[in-house]
């Protein structure tokens, strides 16, 4: 009984929305169009566009949608973990990454063998996941992070590709936004085969997923072999999305929220809440692909479906995974073995370990051939010099951002880029860029700082709850990183030098800063140092405890907020002169503690050395390997600093 009362108000919302989607910009009247569907030849040009623009767009929005909230719903249920989903596993940065190095290196195997190559993508994804997070792991949160990581590593991966090999790439641009829009019925009839393989799936998952609910030994002990049953389903469903993505591009959110609003209403058995999950997969993207179409209408661009799910999807996952959190959800991270107390020459030899690589970036040169020392001239300098600075200031603020919140927040996952404050900053200008027309290069660092405050005041809002428990806010960092690739893939689909201009920026690069930027940049974070330094009596107490701070009579909410403040500014300083750089504020932090500077003051000083060493090392590295052509600093220190990250989750796994 509660089974068919959830179907069908599913089934007549589903039956609206169809039919509200048929109307959006079509002049047809519904008995015309009803008469088009059943066999009638199309005439006018009203009919031609609604026979072979509006139909297969909204077939297409029907079947991807099914397949996105059923593979959601398998995912969800072979693991076990109510945020597992093509977006949270990386499976879609897998595949968007092989379709990528399909496009520039194998174009003769785009046309047949694209599919092929995002499943391969998405495959390798999720088993570098798993293998991360470790199989006593799939239930929890360990298992999402280790996703998040994946996703940006790949992520910096694909765009340093399309960077170096942009004539190559612009075309997977449009793709990467997941637009529905269709010409016809040839990617309608091109995927629909390769779906068929869902049938199957819904007769004999159920049975598989029932037992799994008993758990390793009780399916094993009732003759299911798990693993291999485990490989295969996750493998069928692999496909099917990455089917998917290749002929729609890039829909996030759709396999994550399906599958928890078919629970919320009453699916208890395998079996209904696969097939509610492809209803209500079906529902959402049309309705998504509606609310696309009328927004293109009020705008000059066309907006993405994709991007429209990732601004309905990115707020729900934050409000399910508020709900979903459980006690298994806390992160376990253990930092490597680290020093008792700073050694008395190890402060002299960082200072000069960034001396001299500022004189090794300075005069070690290369032509693309021979590498050679020589002074630069007057010409060269000119060119050098605001790179290095900016480099340099740049590794200073974000390693200072990152010891303030490690230490405000008691949280050594806590770092601007992990938490997502350094993406209100990118948000803030992308968004700028994106529907003002604004150059992103010349916005300033107000909007940046208005950015990178709004997350910081939604982190402590929502994080207040569970403490500021790792899980928590590292879903608020997933969720805002989430909402941003879909606005940045939006920026890439409208084709313009923008496009390409918002690339270059997003890759953390010092290629375009200007005197006048690096100078400003390094007297802001300048400022900001002094300042940390001059309250690092404030991170001594809180370290030590809120009420203990209290009780040395330090304000602390009003210390705590000033902290802050200064942790927004500096991400927005760096953020708005070259570009999001990842992984410095975590990586820095850590390597002072393990060097042995434990007390607030010293940890800054050496967490902001370190900080500079790694951000030149990086742009010096990303200038010269590949003369003349470069990689941005940004990426380097993602790929670096996400190796590293990557190492402390499978440390902690291993405890």
């Amino acid at each position: 009984m509660t089974r068919s009362l959830s179907f069908f108000p599913i089934l007549l919302l589903l039956l609206s929305a169809v039919v509200g989607s048929l109307q959006i910009g079509s002049d047809l009247s519904l008995s015309r169009q009803l008469a088009i569907v059943t066999g009638t030849q199309a005439e006018e040009f009203a009919d031609i566009m609604f026979s072979y623009a509006q139909l297969p767009r909204l077939v297409m929005a029907l079947m991807v949608g099914a397949m996105l909230g059923l593979v959601g719903s398998l995912m969800q249920q072979l693991t076990q973990n109510a945020l597992t989903s093509p977006l949270t596993l990386g499976t879609s940065s897998g595949a968007w990454l092989a379709l990528i190095i399909v496009n520039v290196w194998f174009p003769e195997l785009v046309g047949d063998h694209s599919a092929l190559a995002a499943m391969a993508g998405a495959m390798l994804s999720l088993f570098l996941v798993i293998f991360i997070a470790g199989p006593k792991n799939m239930t929890g949160l360990p298992l999402v992070l280790s996703g998040m990581v994946v996703n940006i590593l790949l992520g910096s991966v694909a765009s340093a590709i399309i960077l170096l090999n942009a004539e190559y790439a612009k075309n997977v641009f449009i793709w990467g936004a997941g637009d529905l829009t269709q010409n016809g019925w040839e990617s309608v009839q091109w995927l629909l085969p390769r779906l068929s393989v869902s049938f199957l799936l819904l007769v004999f998952a159920p049975r598989i997923l029932t037992l799994m609910r008993l758990g390793h030994q009780g399916a094993a002990a009732r003759g299911l072999n798990v693993v291999p049953a485990f490989i295969v389903l996750m493998a069928v469903g692999l496909w099917l999305v990455a089917a998917s993505i290749t002929a729609v591009g890039v829909i996030s959110f759709i396999g994550l929220l399906t599958p928890n609003i078919a629970r919320a209403l009453g699916a208890r058995t395998p079996r209904v809440e696969l097939t509610m999950s492809a209803l209500l997969g079906s529902l959402l993207l049309v309705v998504t692909d509606a609310a696309a179409q009328l927004l293109s209408q009020l705008t000059v661009d066309a907006i993405p479906s994709g991007t429209t799910a990732a601004a309905i999807g990115a707020p729900a996952l934050l409000w399910f995974s508020r709900r979903k959190m459980k006690a298994q959800d806390q992160v376990s991270i253990k930092l490597p073995p680290s020093r008792d107390r700073l050694a008395a020459l190890s402060l002299p030899a960082l200072m000069l370990l960034v001396a001299g690589i500022l004189c090794l970036t300075a005069v070690f040169v290369t032509d693309g051939h021979n590498w050679h020392v020589a002074l630069p001239t007057a010409y060269q300098w000119e060119l050098r010099w605001p790179r290095m600075l900016t480099a340099l200031s740049a590794g200073v603020g974000l390693a200072i951002a990152g010891t303030v919140l490690q230490r405000l927040i008691y949280n050594p996952l806590a770092s601007p880029d992990i938490l997502g404050i350094s993406a209100g900053a990118t948000f803030a200008l992308v968004g700028a860029s994106v529907f003002l027309g604004m150059n992103i290069f010349a916005v300033g660092s107000a909007l940046a700082f208005a950015g990178s405050m709004l997350v910081l005041a939604v982190l402590l809002i929502l994080g207040r709850r569970h403490q500021f428990a790792p899980s928590s806010l590292i879903l608020i960092g997933i969720a805002l990183t989430a909402l941003i690739d879909a606005l940045v893939q939006f920026a890439l689909a409208k084709g313009t030098q923008d496009s390409y201009s918002i690339l270059t920026w997003l890759a953390g690069s010092t290629y375009r800063v200007t005197e006048g930027k690096a100078i400003f940049l390094f007297i802001g974070v300048a400022t900001l140092l002094a300042f940390t330094l001059a309250t690092s009596r404030w991170l001594t107490l809180i370290s030590a405890g809120r009420q203990f701070a209290a009780a040395r009579g330090l304000n602390v909410q009003l210390c705590s907020a000033l902290l802050l403040g200064a942790v927004a500014l500096l991400c927005a300083l760096v953020t708005a002169t070259m570009g999001p750089v990842a992984f410095v504020g975590l990586l820095a932090p850590h390597m002072a503690v393990m060097l042995g500077a434990k007390q607030a003051r010293e940890q800054l000083i050496v967490a902001s050395l370190v900080g500079a060493a790694v951000m030149l090392i990086a742009d010096w590295v990303g200038q010269t390997v590949l003369f003349p052509a470069q990689i941005a600093a940004g990426t380097l220190v993602s790929v670096i600093g996400g190796s590293y990250f990557l190492f402390l989750l499978i440390r902690g796994r291993s405890r």
